[in-house]
């Protein structure tokens, strides 16, 4: 280029294209379709519009400086082995541990099983060397508090240079137990012993955690609400308990859940440090930081084809780290099975690794500042977070309305409208109810998860994919997975789609779906059906063969002795294809958990 040129903008070439001239385009690919079409909406009850214009003076929401801790669990119920699996984390790159015990909240059916246990997992494990340690701890926790003293005070560490997040959380264990706390008594009996652990020097004593909520199918303002409510009912007992507010604060922690649902994991990470805030300013204090730890849920976690639970994970990351989440554990993706053994630990540590190390997500402060549509969705959880707080301190504090059974029965309406919503695949498991492997092989764990029991009256723990899991399991109780003929009538580019579909359908119920090149007429149709040694058959087809031949097709598979199911949605053809002998039409949106119930007891 000449001296005397100049470089044009690339971006000035073109003019700057407005929010009409988009609405436009969207609604000519919408061919007709109402724009509404675009619009979603949460299980909180608020809009997710398609587009938002950027955001401008929000308050951001920052986290310490620094990247995120990367915490690994220690939940193998023998300390000893536990200690073994901690150091190879530690050594290759966490800084971070986090320590379970049974009957935790965070416990998935293991974790150490003692206070005795306590040391000889830690050992070697040097709490002076900056890790980030986050205590999960049972409803009766005092024996484990004091073998924390203990080792503490046998290693002789200067505790006020720990980072230890204790997690005292009697509210939390009520909850979770759905015993009846007095809270006037409880909460007395935390602030005496947090106010004897902050005299010794310790920083994270009491911990308020949404993420029992969300494991028991809440939504995020839901989440939000409780773990605000919590943080409320512990700030007031500690300075009734005598530390002044200044110090009372700074001995609470908070940990959240996060979820395969990128944007509204990030915008519920950054709604807490505002919500927070708002509560610190009306108690004349000027806001602070504050120390949020955030798990991979349990909830989305499946059994089945467990290796896409590594990308739900990296999504679920990827969104508490740039929500702001101070320290991070990640479920390895085979913890639902069972415990999971060094591979799967190695991979759930390197998700975070990768994230931090080679993405460098951790080196910007809240990066999703004035982001519109993050922007609207913290807006919008911050809105209807505090109105469900507020529904919680009119009913007495969160201990009366755990008694009343206020919070349970909220919870109970969104995770029946979510259950509701994964039976129809309105809400996709992938693995699960959507593009199922029903030849998967199977993956090592170090101990078979055991039977969680339900608790009827605590926010018992549920995994989303449990009902579908299920009817894998009854599928396979014989041994052998029973089988459904895909009536495919017709050339395959009339069929393929439909087929496709059916298979995946019936798949997700353990279902073996038998495939063909397909056939000229319902005579040939029959007798392959005959030759497949199937009980079931799902006739497939285009709208204009179902039309043609459709009805005599499924009158051919019943008399042939078929259980005969429809892909597709039947129109005007529905009476016909019923008198024909079609047992149930299975089509995007219907109940996949219903029709694959009934088609297993006819299989």
């Amino acid at each position: 280029m000449a001296a005397t040129e100049t470089a044009t903008p690339f971006a000035d070439v073109f003019a700057p294209a407005t929010e009409e001239q988009w609405r436009q385009k969207a609604e000519l690919a919408l061919k007709g379709a109402p724009f509404s079409r675009l619009i979603s909406k949460t299980y909180d009850g608020f809009d997710i519009q398609p587009l938002y214009a950027r955001a401008s003076g929000k308050p951001r929401a920052f986290r310490g400086a620094g990247d995120w801790a990367v915490t690994a669990r220690v939940d193998h119920p023998d300390g000893a082995q536990a200690n073994k699996l901690a150091l190879a984390d530690l050594e290759n790159g966490a800084n971070g541990l986090h320590v379970v015990f049974a009957g935790s909240a965070g416990a998935c059916g293991f974790g150490l099983k003692d206070a005795a246990a306590l040391a000889p997992a830690l050992e070697n494990a040097h709490l002076d060397a900056g890790l980030r340690v986050i205590f999960d701890l049972p409803g009766e926790a005092d024996a484990i508090v004091t073998a924390i003293e203990a080792l503490v005070a046998a290693r002789g560490y200067d505790v006020a240079k720990l980072d230890l997040s204790l997690g005292l959380d009697p509210l939390g264990a009520a909850a979770l137990s759905g015993a009846t706390l007095d809270w006037t008594t409880a909460g007395a009996a935390l602030a005496a012993k947090a106010k004897i652990l902050a005299d010794k020097g310790f920083a994270g004593i009491v911990a308020a955690d949404g993420r029992i909520v969300h494991a028991a199918g809440g939504s995020p303002a839901q989440e939000l609400a409780f773990t605000l409510a919590a943080g409320v009912d512990y700030l007031r007992a500690l300075e009734a308990g005598g530390l002044p507010l200044e110090t009372a604060r700074e001995k609470i922690d908070f940990r959240l859940a996060a979820d395969a649902d990128e944007f509204l994991t990030l915008a519920k990470f950054r709604a807490l440090r505002r919500l927070w805030a708002s509560i610190e300013q009306a108690c004349g204090l000027t806001p602070r930081p504050i120390r949020v730890h955030g798990e991979t849920a349990w909830r989305m976690m499946t059994r089945r084809d467990p290796w896409v639970n590594l990308l739900r994970a990296t999504v679920a990351v990827f969104s508490a780290g740039l929500g702001g989440a101070d320290s991070i554990s990640v479920l390895p993706f085979t913890q639902a099975l069972g415990l999971p053994d060094a591979l799967a630990r190695r991979i759930a540590r390197n998700t975070q690794l990768v994230l931090l190390e080679e993405s460098n997500l951790g080196k910007v402060a809240d990066p999703a500042a004035g982001s519109g549509g993050v922007e609207a969705l913290t807006d919008a959880l911050v809105e209807r977070a505090y109105a469900l707080f507020q529904d919680i301190e009119k009913a007495g504090g969160l201990a009366k309305a755990l008694a009343s059974g206020l919070i349970a029965s909220e919870i109970a309406k969104v995770a029946a409208e979510r259950a509701k919503a994964v039976a129809r695949r309105k809400e996709p498991l992938t693995g699960a109810s959507e593009f199922p492997n029903i030849h998967e092989k199977p993956v090592t764990v170090l101990i078979p998860a055991p039977a969680l029991a339900a608790n009827a009256n605590g926010l018992a723990p549920r995994r989303v994919a449990e009902p579908f899991e299920a009817l894998r399991d009854r599928a396979e109780a014989a041994g052998a997975h029973p089988k459904i003929f895909l009536a495919n009538l017709g050339p395959i580019a009339a069929f393929t789609a439909r087929a496709t579909f059916a298979k995946n359908f019936f798949e997700a119920g353990g279902i073996e779906a038998l495939s063909n090149d397909g056939f000229g007429d319902a005579t040939a149709l029959a007798a392959g059906f005959k030759a497949s040694g199937a009980k079931l058959a799902v006739l497939c087809s285009s709208d204009a063969l179902y039309g043609e031949s459709g009805v005599a097709a499924a009158k051919a598979l019943k008399e042939a002795g078929a259980t005969v199911y429809f892909a597709g949605r039947p129109g005007e053809l529905e009476a016909g294809l019923r008198e024909a002998g079609v047992a149930d039409f299975v089509y995007v949106g219907s109940d996949l958990l219903t029709q694959l119930t009934a088609a297993l007891a006819a299989a």
